[in-house]
């Protein structure tokens, strides 16, 4: 009798799994999870995505049981506890899906240190194309989205979708542990009231209506703020509830909207490869510009929580507090106002997404804030977006604020993104806590310097 153990991660399904495609071809199967401490200690789980991934976890492991298994679930050092039960039951391999982060990359490599048995990571777990398959002559990773996108769409199909093993024994004498709550995970905090449902058959029921009716007019309402037209699958994607690679294989391409919504998973790709072969660009500027960033609290909390005096940047970050997500548009929008209007280092706002993001996926994540910031692949490291010119273009009627900042509620039109020229402002709404022009001009000095 062979025995695998299948390492879950950020692959909380049965569908489109490679490696579970793997385990299964062994006699029996130990799908296992390991909550890591190290990353529990980290401060990289958070009260929204505790609450995602506990539901997502009791979600595979119903999914594991009507294949005959179910999960089995640890919690401790990572390589410590995937090695105990490699030896407790004489496995002959371990099967994971590859991951890009420089820590994945390195507890791998442990972890092959530690097992007598094979160690296998196999590709297509996190993303629709793996980094490894999309390389520019005589480079590790592309610098520039655009080839990488033609690359990317040339690469398409390069595998099969995987198909789900209709049976799966678990062996026996398995302690399978119990299945954490949120609260175990990530017991302090509250959740974002709005937070999404997590899960495989929550992704799976999302999917399948945004293929067939809601892409259609993606290409046209995906920078609406007030249309709200976006997919909401990042959630998901970040967990890998859903398979990036069977969205893309189940597209129609034939279809409107479908090319530009590929685009955007292409860009999580683009985003993964480049931290593959930069790990380092979590915590550091990928292309410096010797920023000397504004230690500023004051306008640091007043951004984090919603009340900048600027309506559309304000609405963002109150939808982020409320529903763990936020439209892609106002991601742009807070973004650069932090970064380049404040001039506050793009890592203090990578660190309060990851807190409050059900998608806060760390190449995606970090790789967005530095492009944002200027400090990323970028091409035109200097822009600044005006709030006020994105709200006209993005948000022309006010609907999106008046959503997500009930203060400005009762205000009608445009008007409701400057409050400040009314004949009577609103009481119980701030004033701008910075002069946009002062601010862009700030920002452009410093870099020029």
């Amino acid at each position: 009798m062979t025995t695998a153990i299948l390492v879950y991660g950020r692959d909380l399904r049965v569908a489109d799994h490679p490696a579970l495609a793997v385990a299964a071809t062994y006699d029996t199967v130990i799908p296992l999870f390991v909550l890591d401490e190290a990353i529990l200690a980290g401060g990289f789980n958070r009260p929204n995505r505790a609450a995602m991934l506990a539901a997502a976890l009791e979600d595979v492991d119903a999914s594991l049981r009507r294949l005959g298994a179910g999960l089995v679930v640890r919690r401790g050092d990572w390589v410590t506890e995937i090695a105990a039960l490699a030896r407790s039951h004489e496995a002959d391999a371990v099967v994971l899906h590859s991951d890009v982060s420089g820590y994945a990359q390195s507890r791998t490599r442990k972890l092959a240190a530690a097992v007598s048995c094979r160690v296998e990571a196999v590709e297509g777990g996190t993303t629709a194309v793996p980094p490894g398959k999309v390389l520019p002559s005589g480079g590790s990773r592309f610098q520039v989205f655009t080839p990488y996108h033609r690359a990317w769409e040339q690469a398409l199909p390069w595998r099969e979708i995987a198909e789900t093993p209709k049976k799966l024994r678990l062996p026996d004498g398995v302690d399978r542990g119990s299945l954490p709550t949120r609260e175990d995970i990530c017991p302090a905090g509250d959740v974002s009231p709005e937070l999404d449902v997590g899960g495989e058959a929550a992704g799976r029921k999302r999917v399948s209506a945004w293929l067939a009716k809601g892409v259609e007019r993606y290409e046209d309402l995906h920078d609406d703020l007030a249309a709200d037209g976006t997919s909401r699958l990042s959630g998901h994607l970040h967990f890998g509830t859903l398979s990036a690679y069977e969205i893309v294989g189940r597209s129609d391409h034939g279809k409107p909207g479908v090319g530009a919504f590929n685009r955007q998973l292409c860009w999580r790709d683009f985003h993964a490869q480049v931290l593959a072969a930069s790990p380092e660009a979590t915590h550091q500027d990928y292309r410096p510009h010797g920023d000397r960033w504004r230690n500023d609290d004051e306008g640091f909390e007043a951004w984090a929580e919603g009340r900048t005096g600027y309506p559309i940047v304000d609405a963002g970050m109150r939808q982020l507090a409320r529903e763990g997500y936020m439209h892609n548009r106002a991601r742009l929008i807070t973004g650069s106002f932090l970064t380049k209007t404040l001039y506050i280092d793009w890592r203090r706002g990578a660190q309060h997404f990851a807190d409050l993001l059900v998608d806060g996926d760390v190449s995606n994540n970090t790789m967005n804030w530095q492009w944002i910031a200027g400090t990323g692949t970028d091409s035109r490291p200097g822009r600044v977006l005006n709030p006020l010119r994105q709200a006209e273009r993005y948000d022309p009627q006010g609907e999106y604020v008046r959503r997500y900042v009930p203060e400005l509620a009762g205000i009608e039109g445009f008007a409701v993104h400057e409050p400040w020229k009314l004949s009577t402002p609103p009481k119980h709404y701030p004033e701008p806590i910075v002069d946009l022009r002062e601010g862009a001009e700030r920002f452009k000095a410093a870099r020029s310097t």
